[in-house]
């Protein structure tokens, strides 16, 4: 088991580096550069000298990656270009939005798409299992963005039920700031909830279907067991295994639609975030805010990797890598 815990940390530790490697050198080449922000269209070549030389960035690149790195094991993710705040304090500020987001789109996908896909399995090609089937290729085909925009239109502008966008409304307190913040979540939780819940709940349907063919299964239905007992005490026991794996996979798209929908409501969390970094110019912040996104997926999947650790007997005994 310590072998296992061992390797999934290195792992860990690895897609980290690779992903904060990439991050550094993709955002080296996109045009422009933090000093067409800053000197406003000033065409004054001694200052753009200086300013580089302040960032250090007239370095070579492969000292800046070597900086950058050093830097960033210490906590200082340095400084925006456009608000000249550090980018830890601005990503901070803006975080709790989007794991109060992702975090209750993630939860409601687990909690909800497990119940329905053994519903599925059990009646299978009855009426649960149609529309599911239904449900979850629709929401495969279905793209966050145009989800959410629909969303908007319908519930929002037409109808009025829910505010337009933002997290919360304006000089509002205690029980009133919890229903604010509850009404401009609904709308952004509902995209995310909808791509992600069916084809979850298919792919426990369809682990479901496996484990209550396999011989142990009939074993306890011959012993004399209730369906209850057999379907939720041996089935789901060993069908959510793959299922617990899939959902830290899915993770990473779940934050990709977060970012995504928290433009189209302008949401107040790292997505909306990114969309102004982009349009500034604000190289910092959008390393930062990558780094940030990619090390909150990676500390989710080796968290699902230890949740697995604990439901598969196999793993803890070391018969399965």
């Amino acid at each position: 088991m310590t072998r296992y815990v061992v390797s999934r940390v290195g792992r860990a530790v690895l897609a980290v580096w690779i992903a904060v490697t990439i991050t550094f050198f993709l955002l080296r080449l996109l045009p422009g550069g933090p000093t067409t922000l800053m000197l406003d269209g000033v065409n004054d070549p001694a200052l753009e000298a200086k300013l580089l030389a302040d960032y250090g960035l007239d370095q070579p690149l492969i000292t800046q990656y070597g900086l950058f790195l050093w830097q960033l094991i210490q906590g200082n993710l340095g400084t925006s270009f456009y608000s000249q705040s550090p980018v830890a304090e601005v990503l901070f500020d803006r975080m709790p939005w989007t794991l109060l987001l992702a975090g209750s789109a993630f939860l409601i996908t687990l909690v909800v798409g497990i119940p329905l896909g053994v519903a599925a399995a059990v009646k299978r090609d009855g009426l649960p299992d149609q529309a599911l089937r239904f449900f979850g290729m629709a929401g495969q085909a279905m793209f966050v963005p145009s989800l959410a925009v629909l969303l908007l239109a319908v519930f929002a502008l037409k109808l009025g039920w829910f505010p337009i966008g933002g997290a919360v409304s304006s000089f509002v307190e205690g029980p009133q700031y919890v229903a604010s913040v509850i009404s401009h979540l609904i709308l952004p939780l509902l995209s995310l909830v909808f791509i992600n819940i069916g084809p979850y709940a298919l792919t426990v349907r369809t682990n479901m279907l496996q484990v209550l063919g396999a011989d142990y299964v009939r074993s306890a239905r011959a012993r004399g067991l209730s369906s209850q007992a057999v379907i939720w005490n041996h089935g789901l026991r060993n069908a959510v295994i793959p299922a617990v794996t899939l959902m830290g996979l899915q993770l990473g798209t779940l934050v990709g639609g977060a970012v995504l929908t928290e433009t189209v409501f302008a949401y107040p969390g790292i997505g909306s975030l990114i969309y102004e970094a982009v349009g500034r110019q604000d190289f910092p912040i959008l390393q930062g805010a990558f780094i940030l996104l990619a090390i909150t997926v990676v500390l989710a999947n080796l968290l699902t990797d230890l949740v697995c650790l604990l439901l598969d007997p196999k793993l803890r005994t070391g018969n399965r890598a």
